[in-house]
């Protein structure tokens, strides 16, 4: 039980404090949102997320993200431009031979614009590079491309290995009007408002949400290059049990309390530092955990056992990816509403998340679960009743964030466990100490601790005492 409850502290931990580029599904109050300012249409089964894009979709909304589409019908309809293509139909063709006049987009042959294909992850993360008024060939590759929009902080669509979904454009799409255009003056949606034709009232809603958001990104920015910060999270859990071989739980509720907290230090230099010291309090237990992260090794110390295990590239990736890139628009299709109170020079913005992230934190607690070898599925019965986040900002500064939540979850824990079943209530908090260049890591002697034995997991392995 002990080994269970401390990988679920950590995971929702990690949750909690998730700056995200993944995708998850399905962001149906993205596509609600872009359909109040005419950037998406409908159809009486709703916007079908879960179907592939074609390319005559992708064209629509580009000419779309362009505020030209009353431009594109106008100069069709009077005959000034033409759609080069058989197989685009009416209602496309202005889209299409708009794009094809602006040197935008290409058919697959001279004849044929490949209407009815899927629209890929990469063209449309091009689409959209163009939209934000970046060229080919001078700002990116056709290689490059997805690379080059997750620095500006838009999806990772190099991640999307299946089918590119209707979802995945909503989220791209989402990005992107939050995203700064090319010159760096305005962001796109604001670029459409004040350049373009895009109704001003149908997006008032979404600009204040976006807005909000670029405030708490800008706060936020030192923290990039270094943070120190205490934390404390707090959970509270009621906890019943299905012994292995019954099909009902034994009755008897276990209620428990959890709690970690310590400093945290984070410095991105040339080779990224950490330094964390973080006491945990579970099942009456306390444990004082310490992990470093210096050069080429982590280090992690408990109890009396120290010990040591090379990164590998994996971590070292994580790390430089984080600080490379822009925090950009990334976490805003997981945002239901952002409200704000200010008095002075402070102020505290509410950020409440939407059922995207929801589905989003199920699929990573089911991966740490399944990397930890808990066996079942643990995102597919997790309930999370609202998840909240509040950014606190002084001066222009990030002061301190904190989050709140309450969820259900049902978890097989394998033979040995059999199945736990978990109400709780969790709240963390992070002060900020300091943040930017100035964080500086000061590291203890590892010279006596122990390399680990087969990996992470093995004899002496870092997981292995962690969870132990």
């Amino acid at each position: 039980m002990k080994r269970f409850l401390t990988i679920l502290l950590a995971t929702l931990a990690l949750s909690a404090a998730l700056c995200v580029s993944a995708s998850a599904s399905s962001f149906d109050g993205a596509a609600r949102e872009l359909s109040t300012i005419g950037m998406l249409k409908g159809t009486a089964d709703g916007f079908d997320l879960d179907k592939a894009p074609t390319r005559a979709q992708a064209a629509i909304m580009l000419v779309r993200l362009y505020g030209a589409e009353e431009r594109a019908q106008g100069l069709y309809s009077s005959g000034r431009i033409t759609c080069p293509f058989a197989d685009v139909n009416e209602t496309a063709a202005p889209y299409v031979a708009w794009l094809v006049d602006e040197g935008l987009a290409n058919g697959i042959t001279e004849t044929s614009f490949g209407a009815a294909e899927p629209c890929t992850a990469k063209a449309y993360t091009i689409f959209l590079l163009r939209a934000l008024g970046y060229q080919d060939k001078e700002d990116f590759t056709t290689a490059n491309a997805q690379e080059f929009a997750q620095s500006l902080g838009l999806l990772d669509t190099s991640a999307l290995t299946g089918t590119f979904l209707r979802d995945d454009l909503v989220a791209l799409t989402y990005q992107a009007l939050g995203t700064d255009m090319k010159d760096g003056k305005m962001y796109l949606l604001e670029h459409l408002i004040e350049d373009c034709e895009l109704d001003v009232s149908g997006a008032r809603t979404l600009t204040k949400k976006i807005e909000y958001y670029r405030d708490i990104n800008s706060a936020s920015s030192a923290l990039r290059e270094g943070v120190s910060a205490k934390i404390n999270l707090n959970m509270e859990m009621d906890v019943s049990r299905i012994a292995p071989g019954d099909t009902q739980p034994s009755g008897e509720i276990e209620r428990v309390a959890l709690a970690c907290g310590g400093d945290v230090k984070l410095a991105m230099k040339r080779y990224p530092e950490m330094a964390l010291d973080l006491t945990m309090k579970a099942d009456g237990q306390e444990e004082n955990v310490k992990l470093w992260l210096k050069g080429d090794w982590v280090y992690a110390q408990t109890g009396e056992a120290s010990v040591k295990m090379e990164t590998g590239e994996e971590i070292w990736k994580l790390l430089e990816d984080s600080a490379q890139k822009e925090a950009g628009a990334s976490l805003l299709p997981f945002v239901a509403d952002i409200s704000k109170q200010a008095s002075g020079d402070e102020a505290v913005y509410t950020m409440d998340m939407n059922d995207a992230y929801e589905s989003l934190v199920k699929d990573i607690t089911a991966q740490v679960l399944e990397a930890n070898h808990v066996s079942g599925s643990a995102g597919g019965e997790m309930d999370m009743k609202g998840f909240t986040i509040r950014y606190t900002v002084k001066g222009g500064t990030l002061k301190s964030v904190s989050a709140d939540t309450a969820l259900s979850m049902k978890i097989d824990g394998g033979e040995a466990e059999g199945t736990v079943m978990a109400g709780m209530s969790m709240d963390m908090k992070m002060d900020i100490l300091s943040s930017g260049s100035a964080v500086k890591i000061s590291f203890p002697d590892f010279s006596d601790f122990e390399e680990v034995i087969g990996g992470a997991d093995g004899p002496t392995g870092i997981s292995g005492i962690l969870a132990s």
